[in-house]
């Protein structure tokens, strides 16, 4: 059976994002402008990705790229069977492909932190941020005039960070964790630590502080995301954010592990 991999009609030309799953069993964000379509990360299994995009009407080989953040299992376990399957050109960092963690895979492009590129009608900027990997990055969109922010895996927001994210029209902000419930949990002391370090991930009110930083005057969109389902808890996460937002809390999102969250149009 011939599959049709003509792009999905969308409602006009405009930036535009959406999630397959946020958490520490596995991420995936959709971003498009209106006719490519791309994947940041794809931390599920192939027929589980499969399944997901077809919840999007989305067939693998609609995508015009995966970009890769870093090497970590829950943003690459599907990226190189995914590539493989369908395909699909790999973006990613020198350092992310020397870990030799995503196998074999049919074409990659190397990128170059702070050095923009582009796909199709996207202008991406890959952003250098502090976590526990070999050179990981996350990602900036422009399209149609509007940027999009996708920052997660951050241990504490570097003032490059803030720099290179401000102004955003909508933003993926990591709120990994909540700090009491991290101390009380079950992980074991070194991967508390490891959690809690510079080069971990965000709680909840350092993402706060991080958006104050980044200024929310812009902001349509703002998607809590990659939530720990051990240490963390959406209204947690939310009553962080909510008092940066002066009532206007329609335009918070909390990105779930299950389903994560449906298409945002950034306008």
């Amino acid at each position: 059976m011939t599959v049709d991999t003509t792009p999905a009609p969308l409602a006009g030309r405009r930036l535009r994002f959406a999630s397959l799953g946020s958490g520490s069993k596995g991420n995936a964000t959709l971003v498009s402008d209106g006719e490519t379509y791309v994947l940041v990360d794809c931390g599920f299994g192939l027929r589980e990705t499969e399944q997901r995009l077809a919840r999007f009407g989305l067939h693998p080989r609609q995508l015009a790229a995966v970009l890769v953040t870093h090497e970590h299992g829950d943003h690459i376990r599907g990226v190189g069977p995914l590539a493989r399957r369908h395909h699909l050109p790999v973006y990613l960092s020198a350092g992310t492909w020397l870990s030799r963690r995503l196998g074999e895979v049919p074409r990659h492009t190397l990128i170059t932190p702070q050095a923009r590129f582009a796909i199709a009608g996207l202008e991406i900027d890959p952003v250098t941020v502090p976590h526990d990997a070999r050179e990981p990055v996350q990602f900036r969109f422009h399209a149609h005039r509007r940027s999009l922010g996708i920052l997660t895996d951050l241990g504490h927001p570097s003032e490059h960070v803030i720099e290179c994210f401000r102004g955003c029209d909508a933003l993926v902000l990591e709120c990994n964790h909540d700090p009491r419930l991290l101390a009380d949990g079950p992980y074991p002391p070194s991967l508390k630590r490891r959690v809690g370090g510079d080069w971990g991930h965000l709680a909840n009110a350092q993402a706060s502080r991080l958006l104050g930083r980044l200024g929310l005057d812009r902001l349509q969109h703002i998607v809590c995301s990659h939530l720990s389902e051990q240490n963390n808890r959406p209204e947690l996460a939310r009553e962080a954010l909510e008092p940066l937002l002066d009532g206007d809390t329609g335009r918070l999102t909390v990105a779930a592990q299950a389903h994560g969250f449906d298409w945002r149009d950034v306008a």
